[in-house]
């Protein structure tokens, strides 16, 4: 195990940040039963002392609780700190179209430059800061042309207010739309051991451009942590409680999964959680990889998975461990 963090550039876009990022959905406190502010502060102020820098977060997660909590944890300690969030879901507006209900509010996708120079300036002011590093469209808004969005985010990013430019749950076409700007510098997409539809269609595209890939859900939602058994019981308005991909045969055959990369884990000092992020970041066009946490503890396991480097052999044996354990489970 390396002592150093990796750390990786943000496209072409000079930004620079650590591989494994802090992703702060579950800090926002929605479908994930709720959230204790003062843990939520303590886990991502020890991200950053284990060398963390991305901190990833989003207006829609808690309707701002997120963004809110990370600006009270990175006081003083902003220039420590690379800050990606997004834009394109509003309760402001009803233009769009209509996406989900949260706390009785609508919430629509929705992404005109009027949305979008509203937006940047809420979220500054509930991140405490003056610019974004990393501002990302975070679902696509098919009643606004792809390059009038970008016209809209380019010109915060000569203003200042941004430094790179993202776009995240993206299908082919709209990636290709985006690429086709030239102002591009990053994707964020769900990819794990067992959600891997991006390889095909789209890491080729961001490989071949230069463009850098954020996966989310690295761990599944915590599926792959080595640490959701069978037994788990999942409470409150917690979204795992009702889905399919946490039924009791996934989490059984997700422990077995554990078990049979253990002796690797345990070769490089390593849980099973940090060996799975590990894994994701040695896949080809995965640049980053954004893991939850909501305490300290759980900041500081992810964290040290950016120490781990796994060699051809590791990762040839843990491809056959995910081609045995984890094929054919529930959707």
């Amino acid at each position: 195990m390396s002592s150093e963090q990796l750390t990786r550039e943000i496209g072409r876009s000079g930004v620079k940040a650590s591989a494994v990022g802090l992703g702060t959905w579950a800090i926002g406190g929605w479908m994930w039963g709720g959230t204790d502010e003062a843990e939520s502060i303590a886990a991502i102020q020890a991200s950053l002392d284990a060398g963390v820098t991305l901190i990833d977060t989003a207006p829609a997660y808690g309707l701002g609780r997120s963004e809110e909590i990370v600006g009270k944890a990175l006081a003083g300690r902003r220039d420590k700190a690379v800050i990606a969030t997004k834009c394109g879901l509003v309760w402001h507006t009803t233009k769009g179209r209509h996406f989900f209900d949260q706390d009785g509010k609508p919430v629509h996708r929705y992404l005109g430059r009027d949305a979008i120079v509203h937006e940047v300036e809420e979220s500054l002011k509930r991140l405490g800061t003056d610019y974004i590093d990393l501002y990302i469209t975070h679902w696509q808004d098919p009643t606004t042309p792809i390059e009038e969005t970008v016209r809209a985010l380019e010109d915060l990013k000569n203003a200042g207010k941004i430094r790179a430019i993202g776009a995240s749950n993206v299908d082919r076409s709209e990636l290709e739309a985006y690429i086709a700007t030239g102002r591009l510098d990053a994707i964020q997409e769900r990819f794990s051991m067992i959600d891997r539809e991006i390889e095909a269609e789209l890491l080729p595209l961001t490989t071949k451009n230069g463009v850098a890939t954020l996966s989310y859900s690295s761990l599944a939602l915590g599926l792959l942590s080595g640490t959701v058994g069978p037994d788990r019981v999942f409470s409150g308005d917690d979204q795992r409680r009702d889905n399919p991909r946490f039924s009791v045969g996934n989490r059984e055959k997700a422990t077995a999964f554990a078990e049979a990369i253990r002796p690797i884990a345990e070769k490089h000092g390593a849980s099973i959680a940090q060996t799975v992020i590990a894994w994701t970041l040695a896949q080809p066009g995965v640049t980053f990889a954004l893991c939850g946490a909501r305490n300290p503890a759980q900041a500081l396991d992810n964290a040290r998975a950016g120490t781990i480097r796994l060699d051809g052999p590791n990762l040839a044996a843990i491809d056959e461990a995910i081609a045995a354990k984890l094929a054919h489970m529930d959707r």
